[in-house]
């Protein structure tokens, strides 16, 4: 497999971009980080936490992310999994009024190019640790 190419690994604030998941394991290389590589064309650059209502609207759209898929060490996602998202789909979300919360500190700085701050912040998933 050749080498992949990828951005620096920073969140969208300019610091050091954290894990989204490990259980279950996330990422385009499935290393927990949502970074971002030029080889991935669908940009799982968002760690976004999952909903119900998110996860029967991706299904809907032809992404069915909580069915497992058993050849591909897959096991579905449920409410509250953190994962990597593909930006477009969390935006096509957002513009329908579904949009999950998200983990700033684990989302690459590259969504920027997409999405103002602003909007990102009033999406931010806030726990104990990190508010």
């Amino acid at each position: 497999m050749p080498s992949l190419e990828k951005d620096f690994d920073e969140n969208v604030w300019g610091e050091e971009l954290m894990p989204c998941s490990l259980r279950p394991i996330t990422g385009f290389v499935r290393d927990g980080k949502c970074s971002c590589f030029y080889q991935d064309p669908g940009q799982h650059t968002l760690c976004a936490v999952m909903t119900k209502e998110f996860l029967e609207y991706s299904k809907a759209k032809g992404n069915d992310l909580s069915t497992p898929v058993p050849e591909y060490e897959f096991e579905g996602l449920k409410a509250g999994d953190h994962w990597c998202l593909c930006a477009d789909r969390w935006i096509q979300a957002l513009e329908d009024g579904k949009a999950p919360k998200i983990k700033l500190e684990s989302t690459h700085r590259s969504l920027l190019k997409k999405v103002s701050l602003e909007v990102l912040e009033k999406y931010n998933y806030k726990t104990e640790e990190n508010s």
